[in-house]
């Protein structure tokens, strides 16, 4: 088992990071170079997360067998003496055996291992993820423009890290105590990024750590949560009609190049790439201009292929965010009128949940034997407000422990941080499982809080990860910069939690292969040592700012609308989205009153088709019968003609004639407006009676 449990994380992680990028992303569209930078940043970052507490396990084991051997090698002491002298290894033999853990990774593994995927990690968040982010935003028409666009985006950017990179390297090689090494010098690089990481990291965590449990406290309250989506409807329709603006703008200059520039021209085919780029029924309507080959004015104004780049870069923009404010639309509905559901059925005495519109797919085995109605009644009338409520003060206990653990994990006697004192227990009993997944529960915590909040976060328009499949490129790798960037530093935050850390906690202890990697941050004495201890102490400032959304208040105030219950644009922003909602159930119900009508004529006419077909067959053997009728008394005439037998047959023809059936199928007009339309079955209509008596006539 010492490799298997390597084996089945990395393979367990890659398909998380690529279900998480399937949701984000769009396979089809999106280019491959986009998403593989994008999947393999993700990747990475989750694969150091999920491997790290079997390195903390390796690591423990390997501080037993060094612990044993320096205890075995100490001569034995009167126990007076050894409790004076050495209290710390005063040790019972059943505590000496150091048990291997299950998941033991062998020597030399782990830091060829840690030193592959940090460095990997690196070079993509400070150089091919940037480049790549600019090449894919870019408007250009060909390979070579796109990396010109981007080499001179990324000018300033990678100018002010070699500046700021080259005033340390002066700094380190001025200093008298300090020896310029390829190690320093690496060590020095490591610092600076995990600085920066961490500077980004107690930001977003300290958000985390209270807007995460109050947000499963808010969902508990269907009340709250149904104006917070009519609040999020109005402030969504709002984008939405500035992006279907937008792109009719856009759209409207790209019409006016598609004709000013002919099939002939030379920029003819950055046009036309343009125009692929536009939607289905903007390509429809403009088609391509294939007029008669004209001669180039020269008094006519053309535009530019710089001008020509621009209008691709902003057609991708538009077209981009008109699709995704039009699917989060139809998502947000769906939310609000589910929440509405519930709110109607909390107070049903059947106890069967009723839903306002039929599914729009078709209801599968697990809503037909195991989420019936009456199960979904129980869960989302009752169960489900308890269970975020209990889910909420287990998530407020983590965060108090680590915002606790991040003001005292320094102290190491007495030992004061919490995860610390968990990690030791179990270590005195070699407890390995219990150390792996209590490490993995609490970095597991760590992350969702820091991670969330880059999925939170929006910063204009520009940076926005939306579900989906509607996330744009530039979205999707500024977002592996990211992660790539603090995932780092909150490794090192979680190993000086539980004293794993030995630059922080300055214990003469076996250090883990991930800490092995990073140098000694002893060579910047002045970031291991103050930085990195007392800068996460921020973040109870930075919790208590969040619990009394100081930050909400500020955009409120520089003119972003923000949900607060007390605000008058706030109470405006949720009448208007509970209008929009009325509106959208309105047109829904129209929309399914209309499927019922027309479900409703299909199955009439398929009942008068199935009638006009048993009516057909009966007239044929009517027809038949009268048929043999009429030769026998054909016959019975030429053996004796008399007027009575003429009028008898007479009789018997007019009571054909009134026994006639109906036509249903017949495809002849009628006075019905509704059978008119095309795709309708025609109605009935009797038989013409002309037809029918010249067919009895001539049988006679």
């Amino acid at each position: 088992m010492s490799g298997a449990a390597l084996g089945i994380e990395i393979v367990v992680v890659f398909f998380l990071a690529l279900f998480l990028l399937h949701r984000y992303g769009d396979f089809k569209k999106q280019q491959r170079m986009v998403l593989f930078g994008t999947l393999l940043a993700w990747y990475l970052c989750f694969l150091i997360v999920f491997i790290l507490p079997l390195d903390v396990s390796t690591t423990i084991y390997k501080q037993c067998l060094i612990d044993h051997e320096a205890h075995a090698q100490t001569p034995s002491v009167s126990p007076v003496l050894s409790n004076q002298t050495t209290p710390n290894t005063s040790i019972s033999p059943s505590k000496r055996v150091c048990y291997k853990p299950w998941s033991y990774i062998p020597d030399g593994i782990m830091p060829v291992f840690w030193r592959v995927v940090y460095w990997t990690s690196q070079c993509l968040t400070w150089l091919l993820l940037p480049f790549m982010q600019s090449y894919a935003r870019s408007g250009g028409f060909s390979i070579t423009g796109k990396i010109k666009t981007a080499l001179i985006e990324n000018a300033i950017y990678y100018g002010t890290y070699l500046f700021i990179f080259g005033s340390l390297l002066i700094y380190v090689a001025v200093h008298p105590q300090w020896h310029l090494s390829w190690y320093g010098l690496q060590t020095i690089g490591i610092t600076a990024a995990n600085t920066w990481g961490l500077f980004l990291l107690v930001l977003l965590l300290g958000y985390g750590l209270v807007e995460i449990p109050r947000s499963y406290w808010e969902a508990s309250r269907q009340g709250h949560l149904l104006i917070k989506t009519y609040f999020k409807a109005a402030k969504l329709m709002t984008e939405k009609a500035d992006s279907e603006e937008n792109l009719e703008d856009v759209m409207e200059e790209v019409r006016k190049i598609n004709e000013l520039i002919k099939y002939n021209h030379p920029l003819r085919k950055n046009v036309d790439t343009i125009l692929r780029k536009c939607p289905v029924e903007n390509q429809e309507k403009m088609g391509r201009n294939m007029d008669d080959f004209e001669d180039f004015d020269d008094k006519q104004t053309y535009p530019t292929e710089r001008s020509l780049s621009k209008l691709h870069k902003q057609v991708i923009y538009a077209v981009q965010r008109h699709n995704r404010t039009r699917v989060q639309w139809q998502i947000l509905l769906a939310q609000a009128i589910h929440l509405e559901d519930v709110a109607k059925n909390e107070t049903s005495t059947s106890r069967q949940f009723v839903h306002s519109f039929a599914p729009p797919e078709p209801v599968g085995w697990f809503r037909r034997y195991i989420y019936t109605p009456s199960v979904e009644w129980y869960w989302e009338c009752l169960l489900k407000q308890w269970f975020y409520r209990v889910l909420s003060v287990v998530l407020s206990l983590f965060s108090v422990a680590v915002v606790w653990s991040e003001c005292t994990f320094f102290s190491t006697h007495p030992v004061l941080s919490l995860f610390a004192v968990f990690i030791q227990l179990a270590e005195r009993d070699y407890n390995y499982l219990y150390i792996e997944m209590a490490c993995f529960v609490t970095i597991f915590f760590l992350c969702t809080c820091v991670y969330s909040t880059v999925f939170r976060i929006r910063v204009f328009n520009y940076y926005y990860l939306a579900s989906h499949h509607q996330t744009d490129a530039y979205s999707l790798q500024f977002s592996g910069m990211l992660f790539c960037r603090l995932t780092p530093p909150l490794c090192l935050n979680f190993l000086g939690l539980i004293h794993m850390d030995s630059a922080i906690s300055h214990q003469a202890k076996e250090q883990t292969a991930y800490t092995s990697i990073m140098g000694s941050m002893r060579v910047l004495s002045f970031i291991a040592n103050g930085f990195y201890i007392y800068y996460p102490m921020l973040i109870v400032i930075l919790c208590i700012a969040t619990y009394f959304s100081l930050g909400t208040r500020c955009l409120n105030l520089l003119g972003f609308q923000q949900f607060m219950g007390e605000n008058e644009l706030t109470s405006d922003l949720i009448d208007e989205g509970r209008e929009l909602l009325r509106r959208e159930r309105r047109k829904r119900q129209r929309i399914e009153d209309g499927e019922n009508r027309r479900r409703e004529w299909r199955e009439r006419s398929a009942q008068r088709d199935e009638i006009a077909a048993r009516n057909q067959m009966s007239m044929s053997e009517m027809k038949e019968t009268n048929y043999g009728e009429t030769l026998n008394s054909n016959t019975n005439r030429q053996a004796k003609y008399t007027r009575s037998s003429s009028q008898t047959g007479r009789d018997s023809i007019e009571l054909l004639q009134d026994a006639e059936p109906l036509d249903f199928n017949a495809a002849t007009l009628n006075d019905d407006p509704l059978q008119s339309e095309p795709g309708r079955h025609a109605g009935g209509r009797y038989l013409s009676m002309s037809s029918s008596r010249s067919r009895i006539f001539d049988d006679v």
